[in-house]
């Protein structure tokens, strides 16, 4: 049920969202957001990095209709779109603290919230959810050097006293969705000092893999390695996983980064210029 509905009607909102949303869209993903976070690195001084708090725990039922029937008319096409919808509320309410917006009542605590994280539609309406949001930096505060990823976005420019000024803008208007931005890590730095962006810290000339995701990834090579020498496993399957983690640290600077840490693991690298694969 959820493909077909997605074939429907993403085409409609994909001729609406903004060319540097990046997730959960053709053509685009997590390797073009890092590059297009680096170019507005490179041409701007300061950046403001911020990203919502419980995302989709917070996602309001009552919002979320109202932005999806503005793009579909069919009555029968928004009944199953309710339906799909009424059936995640409550799902995360436990990651989910109570927010209470200008001119809530009490009742507000029971306003139906929350998408599956993992469901297709979930995924598609989150970039529908925050489609408002997004047409609100690069139209009403008339700034491209704007790109977003699910929650996580940044803007760019070679003013702070602007970028505090469009944080306040941010948060007035987020709101209006019934959402809320974690406060502290969104300031307003240099671009020299590095940008957290997605496993990655980017910086104009360059990136670091963040060391919490390396730790991270050493830990499940291992398990891989270890299920594949007891048989748990294939080689290929232990070889796609290498990969993975290769092609995606690939987007940094980790040359030796790989070797350190396949070096640890007991791997070989195999040449930059092939495949990317490591052998045990």
């Amino acid at each position: 049920m959820h493909h077909p509905l997605c074939n429907v009607i993403e085409p409609r909102f994909e001729r609406l969202f903004i060319a540097d949303s990046y997730a959960n869209r053709r053509g685009k993903g997590t390797h073009r957001a890092i590059d297009r976070l680096q170019h507005f690195a490179q041409r701007h001084r300061y950046v403001l990095r911020a990203d919502i708090v419980k995302h989709f725990p917070s996602i309001d039922h009552q919002v979320l209709h109202a932005i999806l029937a503005r793009v579909v008319p069919e009555a029968d096409l928004m009944a199953l779109i309710d339906r799909i919808i009424a059936s995640g509320a409550g799902v995360l309410d436990e990651e989910y603290a109570t927010v209470y917006f200008p001119g809530d009542d009490l009742l507000a605590a029971c306003r139906p919230r929350g998408l599956p994280i993992g469901n297709l539609t979930s995924q598609f309406w989150s970039n529908c959810y925050l489609h408002p949001f997004d047409q609100f930096v690069t139209r009403e505060l008339r700034w491209a050097a704007y790109l977003r990823y699910v929650d996580d976005f940044a803007l760019f420019s070679d003013s702070k006293r602007e970028l505090w000024a469009w944080k306040r803008a941010i948060v007035e208007r987020l709101a209006r969705l019934r959402l809320t931005i974690h406060e502290g890590p969104a300031q307003v730095v240099p671009v020299e000092n590095g940008i957290p962006w997605l496993g990655f810290v980017v910086f104009p000339g360059y990136r670091r893999v963040k060391a919490r995701k390396v730790r991270g990834a050493t830990s499940r090579l291992s398990g891989r390695l270890d299920d594949y020498l007891a048989g748990h496993i294939s080689f290929a399957e232990l070889d796609a996983s290498v990969k993975a983690w290769v092609n995606h640290v690939r987007q940094a600077d980790t040359w030796g980064l790989r070797r350190h840490v396949f070096a640890g693991l007991r791997f070989t690298m195999v040449p930059e210029k092939s495949t990317g694969a490591a052998r045990p």
